[in-house]
């Protein structure tokens, strides 16, 4: 594939195709039909995932043999679905040509029995009664019918049917008719088609497609990809939130549309700093808006296109373009908005043309497209449509970038606004969106009132204080600070004021009452941080936030990834790890060192079978295929050599397609054409490749070879993670996956992001010394009383700066990993405090607190963990796991242990009870109050 996948797709792939090599296998021994139910969430990337299933079947791999005549029949109940699954696979399947995947069509199609090696593409609407491809023509010898079935007659060995299941955008009936005639495939029809060998069945819940195929004796298999493995995956947005007016509001289309185009203007000036900063190419986020149907043929639209579009341009500050502003409407003709031509344009088509900004549609997206830009939409349909507009949002869920923004939180959302529903019909949206898209979609969806947010967004740059000068947080040396355009934006905001004005009073009178009730209860808000003893302005002269978070991401501390199972091996690991070395500058030789170190290892194996004298006679066998492969064939048999199946390779062809073999084996990245050409004998030019053959076939060569790669995997992880810190966010990502990808607890560098979005608490504190704050220098954090104290006695610190509350399961949260019964768990330790700290190098120190109630059972295995992570970070401060405890004077006070110190560390880990960690903190614990 041209895209890497993430590594639920990959386990994804591995199941996939051990479950339908089994079921190949099955069918010809029993002769009946085999299922795999392949079920993801949407927005997974059901198609990246089955198109990457083919390619290995096509092409073999370690484990399974190839098979370059195997057929492939894709059909579901959309033409404009099967034609973008087409794209899909042309643009990112890098292994199937262009001519491999064919799109049946109504008019030439006319063939005896389907062609080996090709994939096709069919919608059902092809196939009804009426259809061409279903009658005998004087063109037309064979119906479309009578070739499939000639096909399940003559070719069962090799046959697949793939159904994408999608019947979301599709009226009952057209579904009703649509699951009768897939139905025929799984069940055959007397007369017409024997049902097919082996159907993978693609969809977003179990249930959808269990009725999909309904009462049948096949057998069938389970691929399962879950919510949270999608979600933690970043491909997907964190966040739908749908916004409606307050009831009271006057014009509600102009209101709701202002507030939609305010939100995406927000959205395309960080994405345009963010893309900018990191040396991405610009997302280029769209507003896509949905407009009223015309009530008589005369009408395009009962909505006031011209208004719109007038407004879209005032508010954002665009002049649009010709090819900026496009339609779909059913008449494909261009039309006359507000005096700008715009263009008719295919859905599919929407989402790759990057000088489109904003989008008017009716009623045409709701299946067969996917568009990561179209991050904000604004629907005029009623408060009936629940359905559609749940349709709609499950296809605008995936990140453009294909990962979750660490930098800038608030580009992981998507949001939408509906002029036309309310509290309780949002709900229905928010349910009918469960329903429709599979149960627990990968992403929090919120219904929220205009100017009633269930997210702020906090940074280390609170705006009430006019900044002169600002350093950048940097991700590289070369890059822009995502704050420094500022200025711009304040001149912006002045612009776009000016252009405002010429909006009509009407308009105007709208944005009134929608911004000055926003601005009384900031204002109100903003009143209440003068209570506090520390307010923004004074505390402003102590914190320099920026130079903060600049020593934090500097510091290498670490924080940990853990996963119930690993996805790569450790060769596959150490290939990757090696390649981004190489690629990035940071390692040159890492490529180089890695497939020298491989070599050698094949060749003195060579030397020691040659040594005592059984090379010969292995070679023998290997050119005659009679080594035990350890592979499959495609019916996921083991092929255990001629005995069994009477297989001699005695052709250059069959031993290349051993040395290709043993090449996969090896992990696919060349070592035998290193291998090659370091020892290449022109005496015997296939002895290199029965070298690479017999060192692959060997079990214990093999496991030596993993021991290696699992030890130099982690030497180059440990040796080289520091000077990963300012190669950019893209980079980091890369990075990160790799190493997550090859352990189960992978280790990384903690870094803190410039600005995060987080659901306010409605109680609680106002703090201006924690990190992050928003833009009055405050923020509302409700802690219990354990950490209301502990928080205090930091803040009495002479050296104390600021504080951070370290929520779990954020991406940019610190985690630290313990065992518990056995099995890795992971840690969010409540606080880091920043202190002052003169003789380090980054003038800052970071401790780690966690307030824990001792009778947890968790309490040894965390205390542990918090050890183990003191001892591998030796530039942290404190590393405190805190109690509340009764002093001689029977007062409540905070007993501390510190894991930093190496004498409470070694006691520590070689605790077995919660006895012995009790006795521990009694001994060594301090109180600081």
């Amino acid at each position: 594939m041209k895209v890497e996948l993430f590594p639920f797709q990959k386990k994804a792939v591995d199941e996939l195709r051990y479950n339908v090599a089994n079921s190949l296998g099955a069918y010809q021994q029993t002769m009946i039909p085999q299922v795999v139910s392949f079920t993801a969430p949407t927005g997974s990337g059901k198609t990246i995932i089955t198109s990457a299933l083919i390619e290995r079947i096509f092409n073999g791999e370690a484990r399974y043999n190839d098979q370059p005549d195997a057929i492939f029949l894709w059909i579901s109940d959309s033409l404009e679905l099967n034609l973008q699954s087409k794209e899909k696979i042309d643009r990112q399947a890098d292994k199937i040509t262009l001519e491999q995947t064919v799109e049946i069509s109504d008019d030439s199609f006319d063939e005896e029995m389907l062609e080996d090696g090709h994939v096709y593409f069919l919608n059902t609407q092809k196939l009804g009664k009426s259809s061409n491809l279903t009658k005998h023509s004087d063109t037309r010898n064979y119906t479309i019918w009578e070739t499939l079935n000639n096909t399940i007659k003559n070719k069962s060995d090799r046959l697949y049917l793939i159904i994408d299941e999608a019947h979301r955008g599709m009226q009952v009936k057209d579904a009703s008719k649509a699951t009768s005639i897939m139905q025929k495939f799984i069940k055959g029809s007397k007369n017409e088609i024997e049902p097919f060998p082996v159907i993978i069945g693609m969809s977003a819940t179990i249930d959808r497609f269990n009725k999909l195929i309904g009462e049948t004796t096949a057998t069938i298999r389970k691929v399962i990809v879950t919510t949270d493995e999608v979600r933690a995956s970043g491909l997907l947005k964190d966040r739908i939130i749908v916004t409606y007016p307050e009831k009271k509001t006057i014009n509600r289309d102009m209101a709701v549309l202002q507030a939609a185009v305010d939100a995406w203007k927000d959205k395309w000036d960080h994405w345009q700093q963010y893309c900018k900063e990191q040396h991405y190419a610009y997302v280029n986020p769209m507003l896509v808006v949905q407009v009223k149907n015309g009530t008589d043929h005369n009408n395009i639209s009962d909505t006031n296109l011209d208004d719109c579009l007038q407004l879209i341009e005032n508010r954002s500050g665009f002049q649009f373009k010709e090819g900026e502003v496009v339609h779909t409407f059913g008449q494909t003709a261009d039309l006359k908005i507000n005096g700008l031509k715009v263009q008719y344009i295919e859905p599919s088509r929407i989402n790759d043309d990057k000088k489109i900004k904003v989008v008017f549609f009716k009623e045409n997206l709701s299946t067969g497209w996917d568009a990561p830009r179209a991050e904000t939409m604004v629907s005029f349909r009623r408060a009936v449509d629940t359905t559609y507009i749940a349709q709609l949002l499950g296809r605008m869920i995936r990140t453009p970038l294909r990962m979750h923004i660490n930098v800038d939180d608030t580009l992981n959302d998507v949001k939408l606004f509906l002029p036309y529903f309310d509290q309780i019909t949002v709900q229905d949206v928010l349910k009918e969106l469960h329903n429709s898209e599979g149960g627990n979609i990968p992403a929090d969806v919120y219904g929220e009132e205009i100017g009633e947010s269930n997210f702020t967004t906090l940074s280390i740059h609170p705006t009430s204080k006019k900044y002169t000068k600002r350093s950048r947080v940097k991700e590289a040396d070369n890059q822009l600070s995502f704050f420094e355009a500022y200025k711009t934006t304040e001149n912006n905001k002045e612009t776009t004021q000016k252009t405002n004005d010429s909006l009509s009073k009407k308009t105007t009178f709208i944005q009134s009452n929608v911004v000055n009730e926003t601005r009384d209860k900031r204002n109100k808000d903003s009143s209440a941080v003068n209570i506090q003893q520390n307010t923004e302005d004074n505390f402003d002269k102590e914190i320099n936030r920026e130079e903060v978070i600049k020593a934090i991401n500097s510091m290498g501390l670490l924080t940990y990834n853990i996963r119930s199972t690993k996805i790569n091996n450790y060769l596959t690991s150490l290939f990757k790890l090696a390649h981004l070395l190489t690629q990035s500058g940071i390692y040159p030789g890492a490529v180089d060192s890695v497939l020298n170190n491989v070599v050698e290892k094949i060749h003195n194996y060579i030397i020691s079978i040659k040594s005592d004298s059984t090379y010969d006679y292995l070679a023998d066998k290997a050119r005659k295929f009679e080594l035990s492969t350890q592979s499959f064939d495609v019916f996921g048999k083991k092929i255990q050599g001629s005995h069994d199946i009477g297989l001699y390779s005695t052709t250059q062809a069959d031993i290349d397609r051993q040395f290709n073999l043993a090449e996969k084996k090896l992990g696919d990245q060349g070592i035998g054409i290193a291998y090659g050409n370091k020892y290449y004998d022109e005496n015997d030019p296939d002895s290199f490749k029965i070298h690479v053959i017999l060192y692959a076939l060997d079990e214990e060569c093999r496991k030596k070879l993993f021991t290696y790669a699992e030890n130099e995997f982690h030497k180059l992880d440990d040796q080289y993670r520091r000077y990963t810190l300012d190669k950019g966010e893209k980079f980091i990502k890369q990075y990160d996956r790799i190493v997550s990808d090859g352990d189960v607890v992978s280790k990384h560098s903690f870094r803190l992001p410039e600005a995060i979005s987080i659901s306010p608490d409605k109680s609680g504190k106002l703090y201006s010394d924690h990190l992050y704050v928003n833009d009055d220098g405050y923020v509302r954090v409700d802690l219990n009383s354990w950490e209301e104290r502990v928080i205090k006695e930091e803040e009495r610190r002479p050296d104390f700066v600021c504080w951070l509350r370290n929520p779990p399961r954020k991406t940019w949260s610190l985690t630290i990993p313990y065992k518990l019964h056995g099995d890795e768990k992971p840690a969010y330790p409540d606080f880091l405090i920043i202190r002052r700290d003169e003789k380090s190098k980054f003038g800052y120190v970071v401790d780690i607190l966690e307030p824990h109630n001792p009778s947890l059972d968790d309490n040894l295995g965390k205390a542990q963990g918090f050890a183990k992570y003191a001892q591998n970070n030796i530039q942290i401060g404190k590393v405190e796991l805190i109690r509340q405890t009764k002093d001689k004077a029977r007062n409540n006070r905070f007993i501390r242990l510190n894991m930093a110190k190496s004498i409470i560390r070694d006691k520590v880990l070689h605790a077995v009870t919660l006895e012995e960690l009790n006795h521990i903190f009694n001994e060594y614990g301090v109180f600081e109050d």
